[in-house]
C-alpha cells in the first residue's frame, strides 16, 4: 500500500507517472530501433538540438508549452535534417556532424535562456519539472505517443529492413531508405520534445535509451526486445516516482538514475551477454 499510496492521493504524482508511462511506450521503441542502428548518442546529440528552439519560445512567451514545444520541434528538425546534409555532401561522418551542431545548439541554448531568465528557470528548461506536469503537457505527450506508435506500425517492416539489410530494402524499392530514415528521425524529435516538457532536455534521452539498452541483454529477439524495453521503462519511471516521494529526491533525474541502475543490473546479470552469465 506504501508504494501506491502517493499516487492514491496526490493528483501530480498520478500525472507525472501517466506522462512516463507515455514516454515509455512510444520513445522506448524509438531507442531500441536507435540501438540497432548504432545511433544512440545521435539521440543524444538531438535531446540538445531542442534547446535553442525551446530556448527562442521561452524568450518570446516564457515558461509557455506550446511555445517551447514547437521551437523545440522546428529546432530539433532543423539540426536533424542539416547534420544528415553535411554528412551526405561533404566528408564529415554523421555521428561528427550530429556532435558538431548538437554543441553548438547547447551552448546556445544556454545563452538565450540566461539573457531572460534566472538560474531556477534554466534549471527547468535543462532538468524538466516532472512534478508540475499539467494537463496541457499531459495531452500533448500523450498525443505525440499515439502519433508515434501510429507511425511506427506503418514503417515498422522497412524500419527494421533498414536496420538489418539496407540493400534489400533498397532491392525491393517499395520504400526509400533516406524517406524511412528521415520519417524515422522525425519521430525521435517529436518524442524528444515530448520527453523535454516533462524531463528536460539533458534528461529526456534517458527513458529512451537506457531502457532499449538494458532490454538488449534479455533477448535476441526484436519484438520481445520491444516489449521488455517498455516495461523496463515503465518500472523506471514507477520506482524513480517513489524514490522521489520518499527520499526526498529530484523527479526526473530519480527516473533516470532508476534506468541507469537498471541497465547496470542488465550488464551484470542479463542472460544474453551479461558479465555473470559468460563468467
Amino acid at each position: 500500500m506504501t508504494l501506491i499510496q502517493p499516487f492514491i492521493e496526490f493528483g501530480f504524482m498520478r500525472r507525472a507517472l501517466v506522462a512516463c508511462i507515455a514516454l515509455a511506450v512510444s520513445a522506448t521503441p524509438l531507442g531500441v530501433f536507435l540501438s540497432l542502428r548504432r545511433m544512440s548518442l545521435i539521440g543524444d546529440a538531438l535531446s540538445h538540438a531542442v534547446l535553442p528552439g525551446a530556448a527562442i519560445g521561452y524568450l518570446i512567451s516564457g515558461l509557455s508549452l506550446v511555445a517551447m514545444g514547437t521551437g523545440g520541434l522546428i529546432a530539433g528538425l532543423a539540426v536533424a535534417l542539416l547534420s544528415g546534409a553535411v554528412s551526405r555532401y561533404t566528408p564529415l561522418k554523421e555521428d561528427a556532424s550530429f556532435a558538431g551542431f548538437y554543441l553548438g545548439s547547447l551552448a546556445l541554448g544556454v545563452t538565450l535562456v540566461s539573457l531572460r531568465g534566472s538560474s531556477v528557470d534554466l534549471l527547468h528548461v535543462l532538468f524538466g519539472s516532472l512534478l508540475a506536469v499539467d494537463n496541457p503537457a499531459l495531452l500533448l505527450v500523450g498525443a505525440i505517443a499515439a502519433f508515434t506508435l501510429l507511425v511506427l506500425a506503418l514503417i515498422y517492416r522497412p524500419l527494421v529492413i533498414d536496420a538489418f539489410d539496407p540493400d534489400f530494402l533498397r532491392a525491393q524499392g517499395k520504400w526509400s531508405a533516406p524517406l524511412v530514415h528521415a520519417i524515422f528521425l522525425m519521430l525521435v524529435v517529436l518524442n524528444l520534445v515530448a520527453g523535454f516538457q516533462v524531463l528536460g532536455t539533458l534528461m529526456s534521452v534517458g527513458l529512451m535509451i537506457l531502457p532499449a539498452a538494458s532490454a538488449r541483454f534479455w533477448s535476441r529477439h526484436l519484438a520481445v526486445m520491444l516489449g521488455i524495453a517498455m516495461l523496463a521503462a515503465v518500472m523506471s519511471a514507477f520506482t524513480g516516482l517513489i524514490l522521489s516521494w520518499h527520499c526526498s529526491l529530484p523527479a526526473g533525474p530519480a527516473v533516470v538514475l532508476s534506468a541507469a541502475i537498471l541497465f547496470f543490473l542488465s550488464i551484470l546479470t542479463g542472460p544474453c551477454g551479461g558479465i555473470l552469465r559468460r563468467h
